[in-house]
């Protein structure tokens, strides 16, 4: 039986809200850890709960080639690579821009679709929704000031993360969706094969810690690890099921009205008025993305 399209829409609402306050934790995580051991606790704390959630569920963790295969490029793409690429990003920069950047993620998505993915060919509705999407996103980082003082090797980072994020949803569709595992057994298996390879990193490539641990940094890390990244990407892999990745992704053009907003208000970052405007057209643009803009076909 078809799931009824008001359930996704829930799943991507609730999606938004959590990536969205991500940023916020990323942030404060890193005043504590370097971005690899950010990376590394946040997978190792959701890997950690959604153990617990199989258990109790009673159900069965596959070991086969296969599915540790495909989970584990899963984890790299997903996961190990793109965590880190942004934790580096928010040293140098705001939470709100991380977020504001991240809004990339559908056009790299449709990209690798067309490049790599063909056979998941997104619809003209869901280009144009993106395009208007992108559309608010360079409103958002007001284009025509330039990067201003952010260091460009911190907004590369996250172009690159969002590479990754492009590449991993329609990888998801295809190599891990029919594996027919329930999500949180895949998204486990994706997290602590990307949390195994990255410990030895994590370990020889620098400080274990570059500022003095507190409640706040603490927190952060294992909200970030059990809600942000395990029970998020839960969500995530019910929306690829339901709606396909071209809708997956798209919810990356409207989680940066979250991190700009939390942004201003618990880092005291800037908030200008094209930022304002920008999130409104990317709200669109997501809204015509999921078909809720009726006079677009």
């Amino acid at each position: 039986m078809t799931k009824p399209t008001r359930n996704w829409v829930i799943d991507f609402a609730i999606l938004a809200m959590i990536w969205g306050a991500s940023f916020l934790f990323i942030a404060v995580a890193g005043h504590a850890l370097p971005p690899v051991g950010v990376t590394f606790f946040r997978m190792t704390f959701g890997a950690l709960a959604l153990f617990v959630l199989i258990k109790l569920a009673k159900q069965r963790i596959p070991l086969t080639g296969k599915a540790l295969l495909h989970t584990f490029v899963a984890g790299l793409v997903m996961s190990a690579f793109p965590f880190t690429l942004f934790a580096y990003a928010e040293l140098h920069i705001g939470s709100g821009l991380a977020g504001m950047v991240n809004a990339a993620t559908p056009v790299m998505t449709v990209l690798a679709i067309m490049i790599a993915f063909r056979d998941q060919k997104p619809t003209r509705v869901q280009v144009i929704g993106l395009g208007v999407g992108i559309i608010g996103t360079l409103v958002l980082l007001g284009v025509w000031q330039g990067f201003g003082d952010n260091d460009p090797l911190a907004i590369g980072a996250l172009i690159l993360a969002t590479m990754f994020y492009g590449f991993g949803s329609p990888y998801i569709r295809k190599f891990v969706s029919p594996l027919g595992l329930p999500n949180q057994v895949a998204v486990f298996l994706q997290l602590t094969s990307a949390s195994l390879v990255t410990l030895p990193v994590y370990l020889l490539s620098g400080p274990l810690l570059i500022g003095e641990p507190d409640w706040a940094s603490i927190g952060s890390i294992v909200t970030l690890g059990v809600v942000g990244t395990g029970v998020a990407y839960v969500f995530y892999y019910r929306i690829i099921d339901a709606a396909g990745s071209t809708v997956a992704s798209s919810v990356t053009i409207v989680q940066p009205v979250v991190a700009v907003i939390l942004g201003m208000l618990v880092l005291q970052e800037k908030l200008n008025w094209y930022e304002v405007v920008g999130g409104l057209v990317i709200i669109f643009g997501a809204m015509i993305t999921q078909g809720r803009v009726k006079f677009i076909r």
